[in-house]
């Protein structure tokens, strides 16, 4: 029930659908009231396609980079959460990677660092329906293309979101003593939320965030002024992931 209650809470959060409610209601409205509605369509508008103003959102929220040098060496396992492949592109004999790739070539670089010994994929189908195959079978698939044995690959495959990640694999550490030392690899976005599922189930791996929306501040024209529809896309990303780590915490799953 809360798998689905996720979905629909996504498509309500949408900045996109606020705007189209602002506009209905603009619409309905008296003449006196319209103009009020149609001046929070623009300003709705003009905030969430601001560059700089969802660039310092996310400069707050995601967590900072994290040096190779800063980490342990041979550390037992790489917790690459998935999330980054596009399971309902046909054909299917291939993988698609979306957004937030980086998460896979930051375990990769990882293991070819010798920073960690393994790899524990952990994700199944973040769809409604089910799928042939999961997330983490797909990304299992590329880091053997790249190179790493699959005896250095683990899979969990029952997951559906960052909490039963979080359970998932720690009953799969729980069975395997050999994974005592992990790095949690995920997007930078995502981690405030990871870190504190991964805390309340007893696991506190080394955070190594990956997949950056933000970038380096510029004084450009650009960078302040001109409205830009990826702005609107990473500050309808952040609002989905704020208002997952306030529900998560509201239900203690943090």
């Amino acid at each position: 029930m809360f798998f689905l209650l996720s979905k629909v809470l996504d498509f309500a959060l949408l900045p996109t659908v606020w705007l189209l409610a602002l506009l209905l209601m603009a619409l309905l409205a008296r003449p006196p009231q319209r103009r009020r509605w149609l001046l929070a369509a623009l300003g709705l508008t003009l905030l969430s396609t601001n560059t700089l103003l969802v660039n310092e959102l996310l400069l707050a929220w995601e967590r900072p980079p994290v040096a190779l040098a800063a980490l342990p060496r041979h550390a037992d396992a790489a917790v690459l959460l998935t999330g980054i492949t596009a399971v309902n592109k046909s054909p299917h004999d291939r993988v698609y990677l979306g957004p937030g790739a980086d998460r896979l070539t930051s375990a990769l670089w990882l293991y070819r660092a010798g920073r960690v010994r393994r790899i524990l994929i952990s994700g199944g189908s973040g769809t409604v329906h089910a799928k042939a195959h999961t997330e983490a079978q797909d990304l299992a698939t590329l880091l053997r293309l790249a190179g790493v044995p699959n005896a250095a690959i683990i899979l969990e495959e029952k997951s559906r979101n960052t909490r039963e990640n979080a359970l998932f694999t720690q009953q799969l550490v729980a069975a395997r003593p050999e994974l005592d030392t992990l790095i949690l690899v995920t997007s930078a976005f995502h981690l405030r939320r990871a870190q504190g599922c991964f805390a309340k189930v007893g696991l506190r791996p080394i955070a190594f965030p990956a997949g950056y929306r933000s970038t380096d501040r510029r004084a450009t024209p650009d960078f302040w002024l001109v409205p830009s529809p990826e702005a609107l896309m990473n500050f309808s990303l952040l609002t989905h992931e704020v208002a997952g780590w306030l529900t998560y915490k509201v239900l203690g799953y943090l």
